[in-house]
């Protein structure tokens, strides 16, 4: 889902439904080229190690621990949820497109 080409919440749906709550944390962030991800992150990792290592970053959310429902098919069958996240980034993406910091996105819209 690239957030320049019109993506839709069902693109966004479908990315927290491809992931496995139980598993992991994840982080959904977003590529300078505006592309979303969803990214699996090792046992205690840490939002600023994620950060360093990610030389396309340009955004990010606060990470989603796992066991806490916000990633996977539950997830990504809330619609209100989901509606909050794609507004929250879309909305987001038009302040921090053309910045070279990393944008920490602590908040939904």
């Amino acid at each position: 889902m690239n957030l320049n080409n019109q993506p839709t919440i069902d693109e966004l749906a479908e990315m927290f439904a491809a992931q496995k709550d139980t598993l992991d944390d994840h982080i959904l962030w977003v590529e300078k080229s505006g592309e979303v991800k969803i990214d699996c992150l090792a046992p205690h990792s840490e939002e600023a190690d994620f950060d360093r290592s990610h030389r396309e970053l340009a955004a990010r959310l606060k990470m989603y621990r796992r066991g806490q429902g916000y990633v996977g098919k539950k997830a990504a069958a809330d619609r209100n949820f989901i509606e909050q996240v794609f507004d929250t980034i879309n909305n987001a993406w038009a302040s921090f497109k053309d910045s070279s910091q990393v944008k920490v996105i602590d908040r939904y819209y």
